[in-house]
């Protein structure tokens, strides 16, 4: 889910944050901070989240049987 109500505060997704590199993030209440750190003042941004890749299904398992009526 996307928007979930229990959603861990991370810098990485916060709108007050600005993305200055892959270790970097610019907050306009704590400076330069880590993408994993967070604050009081967090306010999330659901753009800014990158949702996990789901995973693949494995049909190696199944037979030609498992696929008829």
């Amino acid at each position: 889910m996307l928007f979930q109500k229990n959603i861990e505060p991370r810098c990485a997704y916060c709108a007050r944050g600005a993305q200055m590199g892959e270790d970097k993030i610019l907050c306009g209440k704590r400076g330069v901070v880590s993408p994993g750190g967070s604050c009081r003042g967090f306010k999330y941004d659901p753009l800014k989240r990158v949702p996990a890749v789901p995973a693949q299904p494995d049909f190696s398992k199944l037979k030609d049987e498992d696929f008829r009526l």
